[in-house]
This record gives C-alpha cells, sequence and structure tokens, in this order.
C-alpha cells in the first residue's frame, strides 16, 4: 500500500512520529502541498491523510488508485463526499479527540477577561508594584466567575464539558442547542442566551443555519457587560459586526481561537480591535492532543486495511 500525507505539518511539526504508519506500507510525507500539486503528490497512492487540503471530483479524476481518505481533523467540509461515493472512496474523520484542549482553551479566555493576569503582570515588571505605596492594586475592574452565567451555544461533546467546568467554578449555566439533552438543567432560545449570559462561548457546527450566526442582531441583545467566546468556527461570527461592537464598547470582549479565513488575513476587521485576544488555532495544538489525534488517525488506516472501517464520514 502507498500512503502519503499531504499536509503533514500541523499535526506534527517534528516532535511526533509518523514512523507506526510504516507497518501499513510504502510512506511520504509532506508537509504542505499547494492546491497545484495535490493531484501529482497523490499520484497512484492507495490512501492520502490530509488536515485542510480540498479534495475534489477533478483531483479524483486524476487518481484511480485511490481509495481512502483519512481527515486528520472533525471537520471534513474540505473533502467533495458525494464524488468520493461516485469513485468508491472511503473517507474517515476524528470526531472528539480535541474536547478536553478545546475546553480548557475556553476557560484560558474566560479567566483572561476575569482576572486580566497578562495585564497585571505586565504592570509589576515595569516596576508598578515597587513604586506602589499599598500592598496591592488593580489596573481595571476583576470578575469573580460565581454566580455569573455562561450561555453555551451547542452542546457536543466540547461544549458539556465546557458546562460541567463552569458548574464547578459555581457558574450558571444555560444552553442553545438543536438536539435536545435530558442532562441540559437550563435550556434557552438563542434570543434568551445572548440577552441573559455574562459569557457566551459557541460550540455549534458550521452549517448554512448557523454561518453568522453572530451578528448585529444576536450582539445588540448581549449585555455591554458580556463577553464573547469562539473556539468552534470562524464563520459563526460576522466579524465585521464583532469589530464595530467592541469598538463602540456595546460589548466587553471578544476572544476567538478561529477566524473566517486561516491564516488570518491583514485585512481581517478584529485585528486592532478594542477588547480583542486572538489566538493562531492553537486549542487543538497540545502535545497530548495531537498524539491522541495521531493514534486515531493510524487507528482509522488499520481499521480501514482490516476490513472494518470505523469513524466513516463517506
Amino acid at each position: 500500500m502507498k500512503i502519503t500525507v499531504l499536509d503533514g505539518n500541523a499535526l506534527n511539526p517534528g516532535d511526533l512520529s509518523w514512523s507506526p504508519l510504516e507497518k501499513f506500507g510504502q510512506v511520504a510525507v509532506f508537509p504542505r502541498t499547494e492546491a497545484s500539486l495535490v493531484a501529482e503528490r497523490i499520484g497512484d497512492s492507495d490512501a492520502i491523510l490530509l488536515n485542510k487540503i480540498n479534495i475534489t471530483e477533478e483531483i479524483l479524476d486524476k487518481c484511480p488508485k485511490l481509495k481512502y481518505i483519512g481527515v486528520q481533523a472533525t471537520g471534513y467540509n474540505v473533502i467533495d463526499l458525494e464524488a468520493c461515493k461516485r469513485h468508491n472512496i472511503t473517507v474517515t474523520n476524528v470526531p472528539s479527540y480535541s474536547t478536553a484542549g478545546v475546553a480548557q482553551l475556553v476557560f484560558a479566555f474566560i479567566s483572561e477577561f476575569a482576572c486580566h493576569t497578562q495585564l497585571h503582570s505586565d504592570s509589576v515588571m515595569s516596576g508598578e508594584w515597587t513604586n506602589c505605596p499599598d500592598f496591592c492594586y488593580w489596573k481595571v475592574p476583576l470578575i469573580e466567575l460565581e454566580g455569573k452565567t455562561l450561555g453555551i451555544f451547542g452542546y457536543g461533546s466540547i461544549g458539556s464539558r465546557v458546562a460541567r467546568i463552569a458548574e464547578a467554578y459555581g457558574m450558571k449555566v444555560i444552553v442553545c442547542t438543536r438536539t435536545p439533552k435530558p442532562e441540559i438543567k437550563n435550556p434557552v432560545d438563542i434570543s434568551t442566551l445572548f440577552n441573559e449570559s455574562d459569557f457566551i462561548s459557541l460550540h455549534a457546527p458550521l452549517t448554512e443555519k448557523t454561518r453568522n450566526v453572530v451578528n448585529k442582531t444576536t450582539l445588540s441583545l448581549m449585555k455591554k457587560t458580556a463577553f464573547l467566546i469562539n473556539t468552534a468556527r470562524g464563520p459563526l461570527v460576522n466579524e465585521k459586526d464583532v469589530r464595530e461592537f467592541l469598538d463602540n464598547g456595546r460589548i466587553a470582549g471578544y476572544a476567538a481561537d478561529v477566524v473566517s479565513k486561516e491564516p488570518m488575513k491583514k485585512d481581517n476587521p478584529l485585528l486592532g480591535a478594542k477588547n480583542c485576544i486572538i489566538t493562531p488555532h492553537i486549542a487543538w495544538a497540545a502535545t497530548e492532543t495531537r498524539q491522541r489525534l495521531l493514534n486515531i488517525v493510524i487507528e482509522n488506516l488499520k481499521c480501514f486495511i482490516m476490513g472494518k472501517p470505523q469513524n466513516v464520514v463517506s
């Protein structure tokens, strides 16, 4: 079997090992692949692994030996699934591998908005504490999370993990989801979610119904003291509208690990926005998280070879 990894650098920039794949056949790993080179690099491969490479019918027509596509992520919108069905190609993904990492980043954002640790550390390092007449000071109002309301939009594995952490902080959790579940204590509609929450955390998949769900209409429902967090998908949010509400002080802050186009473009309206924290899609990047992902990628391929494919999306 010939196995080709088309964009391996994100998952494994060198601190993990591809060697377990070698027991299945010949392995070629490319750190990145430009769109113009995708078909050429697939060539006569039997199986390919990828993260953000678009696979179209045109590419599949040029690669008749291809029988398996392993997506090294949960989302698989880069793959033309209908074309894969026509070409009898099995496509798998990796669900739920990053739950712990994403939930952890959500609370890193929440904690930063509540405690402003970097602001105060920078102040101390610049000498302000050594010149202070009092034993303590604070640069901005601080927030205690106990008793605050966290609104969760979308309640899959990550949303439910975030809810459990919030409850440990003593927060009230309200949830807006398309799929009612018995464990949800406080289900609400979207208007109530945006109106009542002190923090809102987005955890819904990107669909035509959820695209731009955060816009002027929903933002206008938020308290001026409320914060919005997006670790799901960039296009859930109308970034121009968020910038306007931040600059005008109509919401207290926005934090995101994802943006509408990645890598971030120079004209992204969030660059330079007030009270805005942006990280470069790192929620999944902990070594432990990526190793878990790689393990499942390898297991997916193994199961396909054994004739018992798992995590099949097409």
